[in-house]
């Protein structure tokens, strides 16, 4: 019995640690014939796991990132780039693919409730979350349903678009990768013999794909044989593949590259911890140098260095940092495997959360009036129809608001507002102009997360130095977590050298636009 215990554990591990993406692919040398030509610079984007605007101008002063310093210097810095919302990689991924906020590519959080199937999707967070849902159920949502059935087909990905220009892109440890290409994965053996996934799965996918272990180019990567690489999924071995295509002479018009790292050791020890930068910057130092100089890489390629979310430090006593779901809504039952036919479902995304109202008798008013006795969280929200409501254990209001009305924000996006609209911290001008303070571009993404699915759906989002957990969360008392809307979670910095043009706007769901402008998008 002891030794099935132990196999299972390793198991969950293997698959948490690696993203769920167990996973091969063809050898690059297969795919010659997709490599197509571009007279443009090509783009190279790469995404740093959680790096933040303090952190980075503090590293860059004490002289501990040459990299990062050097392309700042000779380009341009923008502090205060807006990510998706909820502030979690999937959905922030998916966002920046197609260009669109939930509503419209359906990829609502790392963990949601499809109410369809009557169930919990995870694309892999703690192991307890992960043993609840069921082991074969995020292994499968992560490495298949992910991209090819819950993101929308109704929205194109950057990839996509790129092949109908017959340009071609890379992905490089990036978990949505949706594309043109079709490619055979081929399963280890031993989740096969789990049973977790098939043995064949074929996916679409960019031109060039790398991700983890057993998705590699590079005959001489090496960095992912041990769970404590992350089998392929670190700093490392992204590094190796970029060179890679760089020296091979096989970069494409556009790459999209993940540093994981920095994200880890900001979750355990908190948002000012600085370690995680100066590693970002060594594995950046190491991609310059494939050039013949840092000078040459700048000329050749166009290079955008970004965060994807921020991070709240998390205060460490449990007991007043950690808001439990289950605890504050003791009164009604929970979904679990267990327990397909309960009250409500809990869907925690660290410093936001899906509720669900499963049970028709249950009105979401009941529960909505048991938030607001917590004063730890920031607002709660729901929808009917098109129309959103905000609340706040901090008001006495209620704030409602829909798209299209005579108030008018800086993206040009006009909406109908009602009510108290400091529970957003929502300035509005006698012009009737929509100013975001502590939530920016607070309107347009809390609409995409309260439309990006549908059923009675309530979310609530925590104040800062908070965070939600219900009974199989792992939690980041003591360090830093995200999720929210708050301006702390959302706001990242953006480098951007080798580029005569630089985005309108300050939002990541406006970059896929720029970048097909960059690459000759007419």
């Amino acid at each position: 019995m002891k030794r099935k215990v132990i196999v299972a554990v390793i198991l969950i591990v293997v698959i948490c640690a690696s993203f769920l993406l167990a996973l091969s692919i063809s050898p690059l040398k297969k795919l010659e014939g997709r490599i197509m030509n571009n007279t443009k610079k090509p783009v190279v984007l790469i995404v740093v796991d959680s790096l933040m605007n303090e952190p980075l101008q503090k590293v860059i002063k004490e002289g501990d990132a040459p990299a990062l310093a050097y392309l700042m210097n000779n380009g341009q810095l923008h502090q205060e780039m807006i990510s998706s919302y909820p502030t979690m990689s999937v959905t922030i991924d998916s966002t920046l693919l197609t260009g669109t906020y939930p509503n419209q590519h359906k990829v609502p959080g790392l963990i949601w409730f499809k109410e369809d199937e009557n169930r919990i999707i995870s694309y892999g967070s703690g192991i307890s979350e992960i043993w609840n849902n069921g082991i074969k159920n995020v292994a499968l949502d992560s490495v298949v349903h992910l991209n090819d059935s819950h993101l929308s087909k109704e929205v194109k990905t950057l990839h996509e678009e790129l092949a109908n220009r017959n340009l071609s892109s890379a992905s490089i440890n990036g978990l949505l990768y949706r594309g043109s290409f079709q490619h055979r994965l081929n399963v280890p053996g031993l989740i096969t013999m789990a049973d977790l996934l098939p043995k064949d799965i074929h996916i679409n996918g960019p031109t060039i794909f790398s991700l983890g272990t057993l998705a590699q180019y590079n005959p001489e990567n090496n960095h992912h044989n041990f769970i404590w690489q992350r089998l392929g999924v670190n700093n490392q071995f992204t590094v190796n593949e970029l060179k890679y295509l760089i020296r091979q002479k096989r970069l494409p018009s556009f790459t999209l590259a993940y540093l994981p790292d920095a994200d880890a050791s900001i979750h355990k020890n908190g948002p000012e911890h600085i370690k995680g930068i100066r590693k970002v910057d060594r594995s950046i130092q190491n991609i310059l140098n494939s050039f013949p100089s840092w000078e040459a890489a700048i000329q050749e390629v166009t290079w955008i260095i970004m965060g994807d979310s921020g991070q709240s430090y998390v205060l460490d006593d449990k007991e007043t940092s950690l808001i439990d779901l289950n605890q504050v809504l003791k009164n009604y039952t929970f979904w679990e495997r267990k327990n397909p036919d309960a009250q409500l479902a809990i869907a925690v995304n660290e410093r936001m959360a899906y509720i669900y109202a499963i049970d028709q008798q249950v009105e979401l008013s009941e529960i909505v009036n048991v938030l607001k006795e917590d004063e730890r969280i920031g607002f709660i929200a729901w929808k009917s129809g098109q129309t959103n409501y905000v609340v706040s254990p901090h008001s006495d209001g209620e704030l409602e608001f829909s798209p299209e009305g005579k108030y008018v924000d800086d993206y040009s996006q006009s909406w109908r507002i009602a009510g108290d609209a400091s529970i957003l911290d929502l300035k509005l001008t006698k012009d009737q102009h929509i100013v975001y303070q502590d939530y920016p571009d607070a309107l347009a993404r809390l609409h995409g997360a309260l439309h990006s699915q549908e059923g009675r759906v309530i979310i609530v989002d925590a104040k800062p130095s908070y965070e939600f957990i219900e009974k199989h969360s792992h939690d980041h008392a003591g360090g830093g977590a995200h999720g929210s809307l708050h301006k702390v979670d959302s706001v990242v910095p953006i480098i951007v050298t080798g580029a005569s043009e630089l985005p309108e706007s300050n939002r990541l769901v406006d970059l896929k636009k720029w970048i097909l402008q960059l690459l000759g998008d007419s």
